[in-house]
């Protein structure tokens, strides 16, 4: 019996021919990353053990949660990282001005590359899956032993496959291909396996559309979510990996737990309601309802491909005068590009503000905060009770295009209907 590309990452990784769903193992590490909420707790435990860290080259140190820090708290957490990351000689700790949202960063710097196993104390660690890697999140604890390490234990999990057949329409992207695929499975749907995305509309699909997908897994309770490898892939790692990339892909007689396939050719954006991303419809069935913040933006979507697509929407319009419109590129350098390409002013002329890189509203925690009774459409990936504020507050995910349409009209709408 094959193996499928999950299973062959873990068994390489294990030091191992093969291994099986259910298997419990010790595999090497290529990188442990942290941000500026869960470093200080893995850093606490580390400092426990006594040790130095495994490889100063494969800890990643990334304040993005609450920085530029909000408050007092805020600062004294990143502090702790700061501090951490200069005594053991961290190379890749990114500072504010410096540093993007984690997922989009390590990416872009070529710090994750196909093939590799990823651990980061963040649930959307699985974005990296969208390069052909294993990539998932833990608990700071683990990530602690980790660091001192090398090593993670895991329970390897099974894999569901996912075949998405046809082209996608005008408007519709990686975005609304996981909220329809969370709409059909459920939240839970896909609880510690691993989510294989493949097919005619996934080989179409660009890299960013991919970590889009990837990064979403875990809405659907995903261990990891992986496309494997091809052309697209190669063209993005190459010259940009720090390490010799590997492309695997699954053998034709591996074993899966299940398999879905969806004709995708007529799917319209999706929009999902509160408060699960499971509460998915297409725009023609969203019917009336306004809004008072728009954000775009996120380790979801906030790459430059998502940035142009909001300005196509935005471009020589202005955003309703009841709604906020907040910006948040993904990283330092997906912001200067959104600058040269005239996006930032496409932005900033349609009423929006454009904001530094950081996770800001996205977890409810600054620069965009919803008070009782407000309404957002982002394209952040959670919308559950108080993610972006107040309990009493609602969270729509949508595409950016989407998301911009929404922010001129006022209420949840699409392109079309501008």
């Amino acid at each position: 019996m094959g193996m499928t590309i999950a299973e062959k990452i873990l068994a390489q990784h294990a030091g191992l021919d093969s291994v099986k769903p259910g298997q419990l193992i010790n595999a090497k590490v290529d990188i442990a990353l942290a941000n500026d909420v869960t470093a200080p707790v893995a850093i606490r435990e580390f400092e426990k053990i006594g040790a130095g860290v495994f490889d100063p080259d494969r800890v990643v140190l990334v304040p993005d949660h609450f920085t530029p820090n909000k408050d007092l708290k805020s600062a004294e957490q990143a502090k702790v990282v700061r501090d951490f990351a200069h005594k053991h000689g961290i190379a890749n700790y990114f500072e504010v001005g410096r540093m993007g949202i984690e997922h989009c960063l390590l990416p872009e710097q070529g710090i994750v590359t196909s093939g590799d196993l990823v651990i980061g104390a963040d649930s959307h660690t699985c974005t990296y899956g969208a390069l052909g890697a294993f990539a998932t999140g833990m608990g700071s604890t683990d990530l602690a032993a980790a660091w001192a390490t090398g090593l993670a234990w895991f329970k390897v999990p099974s894999t569901i496959k996912f075949v998405y057949h046809g082209k996608l329409p005008a408007w519709v992207g990686g975005k609304d291909l996981i909220l329809y695929t969370i709409g059909r499975i459920g939240v839970d749907g896909a609880l510690y396996q691993v989510m294989e995305f493949t097919g005619e509309a996934i080989r179409n699909l660009s890299m960013d559309g991919r970590f889009t997908m990837s990064n979403m897994a875990i809405e659907a309770g995903g261990k990891a979510g992986i496309v494997p490898p091809d052309e697209i892939t190669r063209r993005y790692v190459e010259g940009r990996s720090k390490r010799q990339p590997q492309y695997l892909e699954s053998d034709s007689d591996a074993a899966y737990a299940k398999v879905y396939e969806f004709d995708v050719s007529k799917l319209e954006p999706q929009v999902a309601f509160p408060h699960l991303p499971e509460n998915t419809k297409p725009i023609s069935q969203v019917g009336d309802v306004s809004i008072d913040q728009v954000v775009i933006g996120s380790c979801t979507n906030g790459r430059i491909e998502d940035l142009r697509l909001a300005a196509q929407i935005l471009k020589g319009k202005k955003v309703n005068p009841k709604v906020r419109t907040i910006v948040f590129p993904g990283t330092q350098q997906i912001y200067l590009q959104a600058i040269a390409e005239g996006l930032v002013q496409t932005f900033v002329e349609a009423g929006a503000a454009v904001s530094t890189p950081t996770c800001g509203p996205c977890l409810g925690g600054h620069m965009g905060i919803l008070a009782a009774g407000e309404r957002a459409v982002a394209t952040t990936n959670r919308n559950f009770v108080g993610r972006m504020g107040h309990p009493e507050s609602e969270v729509y995910l949508a595409n950016p295009a989407v998301a911009a349409a929404s922010a001129i009209t006022g209420r949840i709408a699409g392109p079309d209907q501008l």
